[in-house]
């Protein structure tokens, strides 16, 4: 038996739905929770343990849900609360568990507390739920500090004071549009335990926390000490803006309401953290025994295709966050980056094939890594980025605010295919149905899944063969790992007792560490031999050390 069952989430396996891309059920053209719940028995088969939703929440949708007016609702445009609880009885009978995305760090411009905020006085109670400061300069004219928003531009906007006058300045770390929250106010933390609470009640297995070392700002909200620093990148680790030491307190204090609900049914809560800091050493800190449960690592997402370099994030992340007594959270891709097959095959001159074997390798790697895993809707689908959507259908904030294509995100949120041969693919149906909200490329029909869960060779049976190995093989999941010595530009490493993962980042084969045939590949893999940009398992008792 894998170590500590009991204790689901340590190496669950979780995939990420992206609502309002993953199936519409009304023909709106809009992915909705009732096309999540007919889509629950395909995950299922898939065998994954759990889902993550990203946010279904009102919105006014200027950053696709991210911008929350109310977090105890559901928007109409995706459902109501009771077919949220439908989502939730199907998943129950299923054995799938439910993790919501919750946003603490900022909210909609549209949420009643702003709203509040905007029509009354400075150093007024309202206003004192966010950020707001006078501005520099005569008159007030400049923002109280030189910080950028991640997204492009100032991360200030000025305000029109109730007498028609320009007025004081707000923070919004992403877009105008996404007011900071100011947690240093303790009415923040008291709402944000009724959301928790509320969605508790309703039965969900835990929380995807957006922005999760964001929270607490620096009193004073002083000037960045690089302020010629990229416009959208530069404040992701500004240390005035992010990490705060304070933020440790709100985690703790979450997880034990979710240790209180778990006392009283034994049912654990899980709270994973999206957490952008330097290194893995200040990641671990987030994961301590009474803070999060887990925090995303995102250096394997990030890393070079290099054995190295591959080598050297694994064993930080081992060394420094598993020593906490968490395990690692493995991710490859998410609703912000840019797709696997397309981000690998970038980075040689092989074409689409190479990124493709490459995205496959990458895959049984991560699922064979002590931890837990998460994939991005599509992933198991081997789906390309779609990189050229015409500028007048791009919705990303980020092209907004920067005019620029440069690290948008809507090529990875295109629409997944399901069936036939033609948009929409089967992702939305009916006489009148409109057409998907971002437009699906043609070659899409290679990938639908219809397609895939009949070919066996496709990415679709690959990972579902490599969650069904690791769902029953107790080497894998939880547990240690022991590097092996192979030949340059493999990375190799034994799990448990005998099962045996290795990549050969190359391009040309090279020998197999384990003599036999493989247990589970990648691609096509002689006995003895690993081909370039393959991935393999094997069981042996005959590992060197």
């Amino acid at each position: 038996m894998k170590l500590n069952t009991h204790r689901w989430w340590r190496d669950a396996v979780i995939y990420q739905v992206y609502v309002r891309s993953f199936l519409d059920s009304t023909g709106d053209g809009i992915g909705d929770l009732a096309g999540v719940r007919a889509g629950l028995p395909y995950l299922k088969k898939l065998g994954v343990d759990g889902i993550w939703l990203s946010p279904f929440y009102p919105s006014p949708q200027h950053d696709h849900g991210y911008d929350v007016a109310d977090y105890c609702d559901v928007d109409p445009l995706f459902g109501d609360l009771a077919e949220f609880d439908l989502l939730m009885t199907d998943a129950r009978r299923l054995g799938v568990k439910v993790l919501l995305d919750i946003v603490p760090n900022h909210c909609s411009s549209e949420h009643p507390w702003f709203q509040e905020a905007l029509v009354s006085a400075p150093g007024s109670a309202a206003r004192a739920r966010f950020h707001f400061a006078d501005g520099r300069g005569p008159d007030g004219a400049e923002p109280p500090n030189n910080w950028h928003a991640m997204f492009g531009g100032p991360a200030w906007s000025r305000v029109t004071e109730q007498d028609g006058t320009p007025g004081q300045w707000y923070l919004h770390m992403f877009t105008p549009e996404q007011p900071d929250l100011n947690w240093r106010n303790p009415e923040v933390g008291t709402h944000f335990d009724h959301v928790l609470r509320f969605w508790l009640d309703r039965g969900v297995d835990g929380f995807r926390i957006d922005v999760a070392a964001g929270l607490y700002k620096h009193p004073d909200l002083p000037d960045s000490p690089d302020p010629e620093a990229d416009a959208r990148t530069r404040d992701s680790v500004n240390p005035l803006a992010w990490n705060q030491p304070e933020v440790h307190d709100v985690w703790r204090h979450w997880r034990s309401v979710c240790e209180e609900y778990t006392g009283r049914d034994g049912r654990e809560r899980l709270l994973v953290g999206e957490v952008s800091v330097r290194t893995a050493r200040e990641h671990a800190q987030y994961v301590r025994h009474d803070e999060l449960h887990q925090a995303f690592f995102f250096d394997l997402l990030s890393a070079p295709w290099n054995a190295d370099a591959f080598r050297k994030v694994i064993s930080e992340a081992m060394q420094d966050i598993a020593g906490t007594g968490s395990t690692v959270t493995w991710v490859l891709n998410n609703h912000d980056q840019v797709r696997t097959v397309t981000r690998y095959g970038e980075l040689g001159t092989e074409g689409s094939g190479l990124g493709a074997a490459r995205a496959r390798a990458a895959a049984l790697l991560m699922l064979a890594l002590p931890g837990a895993a998460y994939i991005y809707q599509g992933e198991e689908l081997g789906l390309p980025e779609v990189v050229d959507l015409p500028d007048d259908v791009l919705t990303d904030p980020i092209f907004r605010r920067t005019g620029s294509r440069a690290r948008i995100r809507d090529g990875c949120r295109v629409p997944l295919p399901w069936s036939g041969h033609a948009s929409p693919f089967g992702f939305t149906s009916g006489v009148e149905s409109a057409k998907p909200w971002l437009p699906q490329p043609a070659y899409f029909a290679e990938y639908a899944t219809d397609r895939a869960l009949a070919d066996t060779r496709s990415f679709w049976h690959l990972y579902r063969d490599g969650l069904q190995l690791r769902a029953g093989l107790p080497q894998l999941g939880e547990g240690v790992l022991r590097w092996l010595d192979t030949q340059p530009g493999v990375l190799g490493f034994v799990r448990g007792d005998g099962l045996v993962c290795a990549v050969n980042f190359g391009t040309a084969p090279t020998p197999a560490p384990v003599s036999g045939t493989p247990l589970l590949s990648s691609g096509p893999c002689a006995p003895g031999v690993l081909p370039g940009s393959t991935a393999a398992w094997w069981i042996s008792d005959c590992t060197n050390p």
